[in-house]
């Protein structure tokens, strides 16, 4: 059941967030530290362009019912829950609450997304379209939905200059990666290399590394309880199967065959850290980071090993046509 924990994405997570604990980032070194975090986040989403086929991607966006139904349930039903949990207030803090929101609004994940649809036989065309659409809506619409949901209070302020934030950060290095797959061959070899991927693993670390840092140096971990982690990983236990139910009945509902509900389940129920932690570093920045990123880290490796185990099932009960 705790398969996950081989995952090198979630090993070196675990592995960053120690580091930072023993030897937190201080100093001048944070601040080359935090620039170097910059330049990787930057690089990995030239990456994320240079590897999406624009031609695959417009000839998959023809199932418009798929993919508007993941992304209502990753920007609408998960922002919803996220505001009505707002009187959970009573048991953890309002940091950690703000942490939940937050985890609440960030796009679907694309790999893991995938790879499990593919172990569940289910449309494997339709989850990469259906997780590609997600993180670039979610590129602007997890910031506006920030701003809207979380700039009023908690401590955080944010407001339009994070859309310059992003477009500079995230979505320049993407188009860039774009335009370069289509006209210059090399790049689009080179970031289809294995190697390559190592990139998205490395900037997930240094953001993690960086924020977790900032809370050691600004003292924020001691307002952190054992009952909120107790409380986050209970949390996203019930949330996650609570989600794998309604993902399954909505869909079936609507008339969706095997397929399309293995990908809808998969894509819908699914939280990035890829995304979700650089964006988190645009948009926030700051020692509140620290706690911020603590669910959505824990929501994220709790959904690997629901996710996972469900797909493992799936795969030796579907349909023999699939």
């Amino acid at each position: 059941m705790f398969s996950f924990l081989k995952d090198p994405l979630i090993q070196g997570i675990l592995a960053a967030a120690l580091l930072a604990v023993l030897i937190p980032a201080s100093g001048t070194f944070a601040g080359a530290f935090d620039i170097s975090t910059k330049l990787a986040i930057a690089l990995l989403f030239f990456l994320y362009g240079a590897r999406l086929s624009t031609e695959e991607a417009l000839r998959g966006l023809a199932n418009w019912k798929l993919h508007l139904t993941i992304l209502a349930f990753t920007f609408i039903v998960y922002p919803l829950i996220g505001v009505a949990l707002q009187p959970s207030t009573m048991f953890i803090s309002a940091p950690m609450y703000q942490g939940i929101l937050y985890a609440m609004l960030v796009p679907s994940t694309v790999q893991s997304s995938v790879a499990l649809t593919g172990i569940a036989k289910g449309n494997i065309s339709g989850a990469v379209v259906a997780a590609s659409v997600s993180s670039l809506v979610g590129v602007l619409a997890t910031p506006l939905l920030v701003m809207l949901l979380m700039g009023a209070g908690g401590g955080i302020k944010v407001d339009g200059r994070v859309f310059i934030n992003i477009a500079l950060q995230l979505l320049l290095p993407f188009a860039l990666g774009q335009l370069t797959r289509n006209f210059l061959p090399k790049v689009r070899e080179f970031a289809a290399n294995k190697a390559t991927k190592q990139v998205d693993r490395v900037s997930i670390w240094m953001v993690v590394y960086a924020a977790f840092s900032k809370g050691m140096v600004a003292g924020v971990w001691e307002e952190v309880s054992v009952w909120e982690i107790v409380f986050l990983i209970v949390f996203s236990f019930v949330l996650v199967l609570a989600m794998l139910w309604l993902t399954r009945a909505v869909p079936r509902a609507l008339g969706f065959g095997y397929e399309d509900t293995v990908a809808i389940q998969m894509c819908g129920t699914q939280k990035s850290l890829a995304a979700g932690l650089p964006m988190a570093s645009v948009i926030f920045g700051g020692a509140a980071l620290g706690i911020l990123i603590v669910p959505l880290m824990i929501y994220h490796m709790i959904q690997l090993m629901i996710c996972s185990t469900l797909a493992a099932r799936y795969a030796h009960k579907a349909p023999a046509t699939t």
